[in-house]
């Protein structure tokens, strides 16, 4: 008899949970956190802990779970931080030979070749040497997660940040974050609205208002009669 499994489904079907928790988990050790909603972070918290956990096992030299990383996450590749904006640059061809030369494939030492000035890295490589190399004396616990609300958002979802332990921002580097294509729209809309109301130089209750009206001048009062005509009427 099937009955219910005590796990997430997402909307999604098996494997495209797995494709999804493999490319979040990459962008977290690759970037130390990431910002989704709040079902995706619960979702991937467990699977993220229990990576670095098979990470340390192999870093004191467990084939087993060297195995293990590499059949879960894949022989995928990440650049490095400092080669991001050549890479951007790098035509197709030339983007396929550095993921190709990447450190950790196939015993390869990550050497650059044909030209080339870096490779990338592989990510079960970075995982073990970079990743678990900081959980060294703590036995769990690699992660947490920020719950941020409502953001905003259109489908009103919850959102959170899901980051390392250790590498969490200091107050003086969190930054903004960029202003959606909406937001931006919106902006411009009222800048010119703003800009047609100061162009006409009164908003709509001055032009409704009645204009008062204007206070005589001394050429408009009539001229006093004289004292000599006052006599000759006599």
């Amino acid at each position: 008899m099937r009955h219910l499994i005590a796990r997430r489904k997402l909307n999604r079907t098996k494997e495209h949970r797995l494709a999804l928790r493999r490319n979040m988990a990459q962008s977290l050790f690759e970037h130390g956190q990431i910002r989704t909603t709040l079902p995706k972070a619960k979702d991937l918290r467990p699977f993220v802990e229990r990576l670095i956990t098979l990470a340390r096992k192999a870093r004191e030299g467990s084939l087993a779970a060297r195995q293990r990383l590499i059949a879960i996450m894949g022989d995928r590749a990440m650049i490095p931080k400092e080669s991001q904006d050549e890479y951007e640059m790098m035509s197709d061809a030339a983007r396929r030979r550095v993921l190709r030369s990447r450190s950790g494939r196939r015993h390869r030492l990550g050497q650059a070749r044909g030209g080339q000035k870096f490779t990338a890295i592989s990510i079960v490589n970075h995982l073990i040497n970079n990743v678990a190399g900081e959980f060294e004396d703590r036995p769990g616990g690699y992660t947490r997660v920020i719950h941020l609300g409502t953001t905003g958002r259109v489908d009103n979802a919850e959102m959170a940040i899901l980051q390392l332990v250790g590498q969490e921002e200091s107050p003086g580097t969190v930054t903004r974050p960029e202003k959606t294509a909406r937001q931006r729209r919106t902006e411009r809309r009222y800048a010119a609205a703003a800009k047609a109301i100061k162009k006409v130089g009164r908003g709509p209750a001055a032009a409704s208002a009645p204009e008062e009206p204007a206070a005589p001048s001394d050429s408009d009062q009539p001229a006093e009669p004289s004292g000599g005509g006052e006599a000759n009427a006599e």
